[in-house]
């Protein structure tokens, strides 16, 4: 393989211009950005490789970029090759909660989907089966990127780190890095998943980060469309749903914190109607559920469909400020304090919910085609668990997704 990238006008090969800064009261560390790109719009990207040893196709894509143009067609030309459809997509963290409906969405849509995801030992056959190209790439690992973008006209990207990694190996360093090299390869259009408020709180490292990296995407010079979510309902399967059928522990806090859960499903839906509105081209948007719940709430409604009561453990607010205090002492515990100061966000009395109205006018989506979170675990509870119980299936019920 022959690459010549230009990740960095600041910083050498491989490595990305970001630091960090104390906020005036040392409370705690706030990243920021600054642009790393290079001022001019040409390219300067040769590849000659397959795209990976894991892709279905088994062919190899070569080709040298200068200055993307487009064809009256509506066809990308990215130089010597061939012509770049806006049907070709590339869906990162397409194994994930959103990723994988994403995937199914822009499938049944007639994309043509290719799907970077991390090498493993379990492949992902099944987006294979579904009829996906899968191709081999890390975001922790720079230059695994820029084959995987050959030959895409659109990046949609739904990563985020596993849990046991540093937040910022994933979600900061990574997507500078893929942001780079969609820049550099003339990628024409990258949608972005982000966190409702993320603006809001610098002292959540992961929503910080979040925010940092939408300000870095609009400073690219990409076309983008950036889109904040407020919650997964599928979210709540393995934390509610399965508990209280298997009579175990639900952990739930004191706070009255109301999030507007959205089904993934339809926010691959929306996102691919607004993928196709270039008025929404450079816009924000917020993607909310038809109404907001507590904790509390949820639980109660899992309780009546499941026609048993949850055995709750409710664990005070305090309880996790203390926990986040404590973790800081340590080192090798920085990241599970991360993360648990993402959980008292969570478990504030905060509202993560907008009004949809605007959305639902700009997207052309009628609001009563929005799944609601009563019929969502209605359908997962009848159609789904029971079954399960009675094949004695109990182990599988989180791996699977109404």
């Amino acid at each position: 393989m022959a690459l010549r990238l230009p990740i960095t006008q600041h910083s050498a090969p491989g490595k990305f211009s970001h630091h960090c800064t104390k906020t005036p009261d040392n409370s705690h560390t706030a990243l920021s950005w600054r642009r790393t790109l290079a001022p001019d719009s040409r390219i300067c990207y040769s590849v000659s490789a397959p795209i990976s040893p894991s892709s279905t196709t088994g062919k190899s894509y070569g080709m040298t970029c200068t200055s993307a143009q487009t064809t009256s067609a509506g066809v990308v030309n990215l130089g010597p090759g061939t012509p770049i459809r806006p049907t070709s997509i590339l869906v990162v963290g397409a194994t994930g909660t959103l990723g994988r409906q994403v995937v199914r969405r822009a499938l049944d849509e007639g994309y043509d989907v290719r799907c970077l995801v991390r090498p493993r030992p379990a492949p992902a056959d099944f987006l294979r089966d579904w009829g996906a190209t899968v191709v081999n790439a890390d975001l922790s690992k720079p230059e695994t990127i820029p084959a995987t973008l050959v030959g895409v006209h659109t990046v949609i990207d739904c990563a985020t780190g596993r849990p046991e990694e540093p937040i910022k190996t994933v979600d900061w360093e990574g997507k500078v890095a893929l942001i780079q090299c969609a820049k550099a390869m003339g990628i024409q259009k990258y949608v972005f998943f982000s966190i409702h408020n993320c603006d809001k709180h610098p002292e959540v490292p992961l929503m910080e980060i979040k925010y940092c990296t939408e300000k870095f995407l609009q400073d690219s010079g990409l076309t983008h469309i950036t889109i904040r979510l407020c919650g997964f309902m599928q979210g709540l399967i393995g934390q509610y749903a399965v508990p209280i059928l298997e009579e175990k522990s639900v952990w739930g806090t004191d706070a009255p914190t109301r999030i507007a859960y959205m089904d993934t499903q339809d926010i691959a839906r929306l996102t691919f109607i607004a993928l196709r509105n270039e008025q929404i081209n450079g816009k924000l948007l917020t993607f909310s559920g038809p109404r907001a719940w507590t904790s509390q709430e949820v639980i109660t409604l899992c309780e009546r469909l499941a026609g048993q009561d949850a055995n709750v453990t409710t664990v005070p607010v305090s309880v996790l400020r203390f926990t986040r205090q404590l973790t800081r002492i340590f080192e090798w515990t920085n990241d599970v304090a991360d993360r648990l100061a993402f959980s008292e966000v969570l478990t504030s009395d905060i509202v993560f919910s907008v009004p949809m109205s605007e959305t639902y006018k700009l997207l052309g989506v009628d609001a009563k085609d929005i799944v609601t979170l009563e019929k969502y675990l209605q359908d997962y509870f009848t159609n789904i668990l029971k079954k399960l119980k009675d094949l004695k299936a109990q182990s599988k019920q989180t791996d699977i997704y109404f």
